[in-house]
């Protein structure tokens, strides 16, 4: 079964993560499903806004576990080379989506699901969701561009609490220190998101064009979203073999 369901009404296409059994784990058979979707959306002229949300209580858990201790086995390998550079294309690919996009999040955004949360161009969240990047105190190396994701829409100071101190916060906080436009009750996420992108969806070709301007203008200080995801790659990689050596280790102790 498709694990990413892709709808169109109305001018909006809302873009699902339909693995509720595992959070919404990204796995890059998943990832190469959103990147389906997306290009399924950009070739839709009728597309004037795209709302992306999960199925079930979680947003996205991140990158899916097993995918994880594949890598931190063999980081240099062939296959997790390619599919750490899979996930990461699904973070890529929805910010280069033609028409604007919105994250509807509720429950909790973990890890990678932070990424892929930012690469959205607004974002309307439960008040009670959680952001919490988790990445230090699992032993691993943000990755993904995180910081450039982050500090673009938030500033310095959010991303090093995130990303360096491990700092989890809620859609009120989030919506507070502009990392969220919104946040409104938990059950009234997805209508918003989808009131917030009607005047888009009316739209198309007319929102196409503002939101290209909007990234030509006001992309990332500093590296560029690509190049920060490769300058951290050869870190994120060692920090995968650390960890998988550190648990056979303990195993084995």
């Amino acid at each position: 079964m498709a694990e990413v369901v892709l709808d169109v009404h109305a001018g909006i296409a809302t873009l699902t993560l339909a693995a509720p059994e595992r959070h919404n784990a990204l796995t890059p058979d998943m990832a190469r499903e959103i990147r389906d979707a997306c290009d399924a959306i950009d070739a839709d002229p009728a597309v004037g806004a795209v709302v992306l949300q999960g199925q079930g209580r979680t947003f996205c858990s991140g990158a899916h576990r097993a995918t994880l201790a594949q890598i931190g086995a063999d980081p240099a390998g062939d296959r997790s080379y390619k599919d750490l550079h899979t996930i990461y294309g699904a973070f890529t690919r929805i910010g280069q989506m033609e028409p604007p996009s919105i994250a509807a999040a509720r429950g909790r955004a973990v890890g990678a699901g932070v990424n892929l949360l930012f690469a959205t161009d607004l974002r309307i969240l439960a008040e009670d969701a959680v952001i919490a990047p988790g990445f230090v105190g699992l032993g691993f190396h943000p990755g993904g561009g995180h910081f450039a994701l982050v500090a673009r829409t938030a500033g310095r100071e959010v991303a090093t609490a995130l990303g360096v101190f491990d700092q989890s916060i809620d859609g009120r906080r989030a919506a507070a220190l502009g990392l969220a436009w919104e946040a409104v009750p938990a059950d009234e996420v997805e209508r918003r998101a989808h009131e917030v992108a009607q005047t888009a969806a009316r739209d198309p070709e007319l929102a196409r064009a503002v939101v290209r301007s909007l990234r030509t203008e006001l992309g990332p200080p500093g590296l560029p979203w690509a190049a920060a995801m490769a300058a951290e790659t050869a870190s994120q990689l060692w920090s995968f073999k650390r960890r998988h050596d550190r648990e056979a280790h303990d195993e084995s102790a």
